[in-house]
């Protein structure tokens, strides 16, 4: 499954942290985040995606988080 979702990570010190913490936590295949996209947008690859866990977990990190439509 793929996760991608709208963020407000900016620069790419928060981009390495975001994903070495989701990585971590997760068992993902896959995790990028586009800084360079207007959304921002955060890509996770995983068996068994919790969408609801992954935006939870980035919004515990102070980043704003939520499904792209």
């Amino acid at each position: 499954m793929i996760g991608i979702f709208r963020t407000n990570i900016n620069t790419q010190q928060d981009k390495n942290s975001v994903i070495g913490a989701i990585q971590s936590h997760f068992s993902v295949m896959a995790c990028s985040v586009d800084i360079e996209d207007c959304d921002r947008v955060l890509r996770v690859v995983s068996p068994q995606l919790g969408e609801d866990a992954i935006i939870a977990f980035v919004q515990r990190m102070g980043f704003y988080c939520d499904l792209l439509d």
